[in-house]
């Protein structure tokens, strides 16, 4: 019946028909690619998890993934450690600061938008010039984690400029009228205001780190051990399941990888998305 009623409202409306038809056929097409490709990745990698591939050390014998876990985290935390500030802070000043048409705040966002675009193994070109071979930081954790901070930094400084402005004037109007200054304001009503939109960039930024694989391998490198110091390098997960497809040589321990990957990316959302919600209850 209802769908009934749907046809009807389409009646002498053909091309309205038409796209509604097309909207739900590419969402259908949409789903059932990402279920297969995570059932895919599911189904080939599960029955090769064990314990083995989590010890402490990795060998030839265990290709334990644990050291890349452990570097993963660090490196994520470092990098949205630098970037996050960063961005906020760079996103506040155009939009709250800079005066409207401001011939510098056309640049800053034209070129931000010309960064998101930028492939990753041209950061990691970058990295390795400036980081390991300028700056004399040879492969480490460092200069993975700064190569990483500026390659998401464009990513977050726009999410957190449309959260911003995604805030009614009246807010600032409001804490203008009781007294508070500027920076008050900033910091008291809208930032607050924009926490779950700045969350979503910050979210976004964190499944590019994780995934991330070519701007690594030229700045963090492929130790398989776990990085002691910021000066140390080490692989991530991600590096570690390309080390392990293109050695050819553990195929299934790769899959079994990539399922972690999998977790490790959807539990990190799941706990992002989760302190978003709080905020904006809150």
């Amino acid at each position: 019946m209802n769908r009934m009623n749907r046809l009807a409202t389409y009646k002498g409306r053909p091309g309205s028909l038409v796209i509604r038809l097309l909207v739900d056929l590419s969402a259908l097409l949409t789903v059932i690619v990402l279920i297969s490709l995570v059932g895919y990745i599911l189904i080939k990698g599960i029955p090769h998890l064990n314990l083995d591939m989590f010890q402490w050390t990795y060998t030839t014998e265990n290709v334990s993934m644990m050291p890349a876990i452990i570097n993963t985290l660090s490196i994520t935390a470092l990098s949205l450690l630098v970037a996050v500030p960063f961005g906020v802070f760079s996103a506040v000043y155009l939009v709250e600061y800079a005066g409207r048409g401001n011939k510098l705040v056309r640049i800053i966002r034209l070129t931000t938008e010309t960064l998101s675009g930028i492939p990753s193994i041209v950061y990691g070109l970058f990295g390795f010039l400036l980081f390991v071979v300028a700056l004399g930081w040879s492969y480490s954790l460092l200069a993975g984690t700064m190569t990483l901070a500026i390659m998401i930094l464009p990513l977050i400084m726009r999410t957190t400029e449309e959260a911003l402005k995604a805030v009614p004037d009246s807010y600032r109007e409001g804490s203008f009228g009781l007294g508070a200054g500027k920076l008050r304001t900033v910091f008291k009503v809208i930032l607050p205001s924009a926490v779950p939109g700045i969350l979503a960039g910050v979210i976004l930024g964190v499944g590019r780190i994780v995934g991330e694989t070519a701007a690594l391998i030229y700045t963090a490198g492929t130790v398989t051990g776990v990085a002691t110091s910021l000066f140390s390098s080490g692989r991530t997960l991600s590096v570690h399941m390309y080390a392990l497809l293109s050695e050819g040589l553990y195929m299934n321990q790769a899959y079994a990888t990539a399922v972690v990957l999998l977790v490790m990316v959807i539990i990190i959302n799941a706990i992002s998305g989760f302190i978003a919600k709080k905020v904006a209850n809150k």
